[in-house]
């Protein structure tokens, strides 16, 4: 981890800096960097830090989950309404894609706290609402809708996280993935309770709403469960704007004020001796006094909406390679998950027809099996993104079976690799933004991530999901995402984020 001295001021060390320092442009920034990361580390890791820990992993939490949710109301949707679910899922992740773009670009023009305080409450109050919608139009629309606060949680919650957190316990970062393990796991739980128990006979046609209650209720639980999140992180935490933002955007008052409350809330108010002197002291220049005035506001404002944000991560060339091959993983990524797990109830249901066992209580307790093996796959993940290989390979062992229990045991490993894989994913790609653009960044990812993501619909609607193909291709994207992985130029382990 990085070391600290003291020198005056509170600075970080170099070697406390990551080797992504190279390729940052602006050396002003990287140094007043420096200083927070030492400060920071000097704060340490306190009462702050470890409640930021739960609430940001509400937004783990909920990005696994709602995916997963639609997954797993998708047969029973259909059968009641006679529709294609593809185009429920299609709904869902281009609500997905708006969300991680607007969200996450837009907490590097207007900060973190708004998209934080946010996010939650779309998402719980539209899922909600769709538990009593009348038709498939309806709850396909209001899919689209809170999958807009859901899209958001990512990128803006890993790049809060981060900010928060000194050196020493970056890897917590890695460890948040149980949040978005636990997320599969209770969904799956409720699921199994009320699907299982509260849906239309197998194929009974027609399937009268009376019958098939089974999914509204689940609905509601989930949009409860949300509001529920939200309410914890709006009224029983007070979340902090990020300092490492406000310095980046000239704030640096603001920046110390911070550092200090923080410090105060660990219970060690004379930890914090970083000034705002030492931060001026960094530039090695006057600093020009930031007009207060309406329309000095306006004009900054404005100028965080620039391309100038996208442009910082392709500034050099080391630099525009990983973050290429980031935007590549999570685009594979977002085209293999979603085509796998989405229809991975309708997988069971109709491959344990096939082997006599399809039944709707035991399709969902495949499941909830599934997810408690995803449980300590997330918390023992590792720096290592070759683990995307085993995850590809035990998806297409998956096509082999030839016996239900077979199907499971192959998807149980599938499901333990896949959480590692994404644990070590989701720490590592804020990592290798700089602050004052790791919205932008993370916003990036996501974005490709989602656009993939509604490629995946698109091919369930013209693929014969009674066939292996969709496993084989999603098998076959995380072979390739595996491989790429092993082309990034940079390893964040024991290194201070900027």
């Amino acid at each position: 981890m990085a070391d600290n001295e003291k020198d005056g001021g509170v600075r970080a060390s170099v070697d406390g800096v990551r080797d992504v320092d190279a390729y940052i442009v602006d050396s002003e920034y990287q140094r007043k960097v420096d200083l927070l990361n030492g400060s920071l580390q000097e704060i340490g890791m306190g009462r702050y830090q470890w409640d930021l820990f739960v609430v940001t992993g509400f937004g783990w939490f909920a990005d696994n989950l709602w995916p997963v949710v639609t997954g797993l109301f998708l047969p029973q949707v259909v059968q009641e309404f006679q529709s294609q679910g593809a185009f429920l899922q299609l709904s869902q992740n281009i609500g997905l894609l708006v969300g991680a773009v607007f969200w996450g670009v837009g907490s590097d023009v207007w900060g973190r706290r708004l998209s934080f305080n946010i996010t939650l409450l779309i998402a719980g109050v539209f899922a909600a609402a769709a538990g009593g919608s009348p038709n498939f139009v309806t709850v396909s629309s209001l899919a689209a809708v809170w999958s807009i606060g859901v899209g958001g949680n990512l990128p803006v919650d890993s790049a809060i996280f981060l900010e928060f957190i000194p050196a020493s316990h970056q890897y917590l970062l890695t460890v948040l993935s149980m949040w978005w393990a636990f997320g599969q796991l209770l969904g799956s739980l409720i699921a199994w309770a009320l699907i299982g128990n509260f849906s239309c006979e197998d194929g009974a046609v027609p399937c009268r709403r009376q019958d098939n209650q089974g999914w509204r209720y689940f609905l509601f639980a989930m949009g409860g469960l949300m509001l529920l999140m939200w309410a914890c992180r709006f009224f029983l935490f007070r979340l902090y704007e990020s300092p490492k933002y406000l310095m980046g955007r000239g704030r640096d008052e603001e920046a110390i004020h911070v550092l200090r409350l923080i410090a105060e809330r660990n219970g060690k108010p004379d930890a914090c001796r970083l000034t705002v002197e030492d931060l001026r002291g960094a530039l090695g220049k006057e600093c020009q006094e930031m007009d207060t005035s309406a329309k000095g506001a306006i004009r900054r404002t404005l100028s965080g909406l620039s391309a100038d944000h996208v442009k910082s991560l392709f500034a050099t060339r080391k630099l525009a390679y990983s973050t290429s091959l980031i935007i590549v993983i999570w685009a594979l990524f977002g085209l293999s998950f979603p085509l796998y797990n989405a229809f991975i109830p309708f997988f069971f249901a109709t491959r344990g027809a096939d082997f006599g066992d399809g039944s709707t209580s035991l399709t969902y307790r495949n499941q909830v099996i599934l997810s408690v093996i995803g449980v300590p796959g997330s918390l023992i993940a590792g720096n290592s993104l070759n683990i995307h290989l085993l995850t590809g390979a035990f998806i297409l062992a998956s096509t082999t079976a030839r016996s239900s229990k077979a199907l499971l045991g192959w998807n149980c490993a599938y499901s333990f690799t896949s959480n590692v894989m994404y644990g070590v994913l989701y720490a590592l790609t804020p990592e290798l933004f700089p602050t004052k653009n790791r919205g932008t960044g993370n916003a990036l990812a996501a974005a490709a991530n989602r656009t993939c993501g509604i490629m995946a619909p698109v091919i369930a609607l013209y693929a014969n999901l009674r066939t292996s193909v969709p496993i084989y291709i999603a098998g076959a994207l995380f072979l390739v995402a595996g491989f790429v992985a092993l082309l990034l130029p940079f390893d964040s382990r024991g290194k201070a984020a900027l």
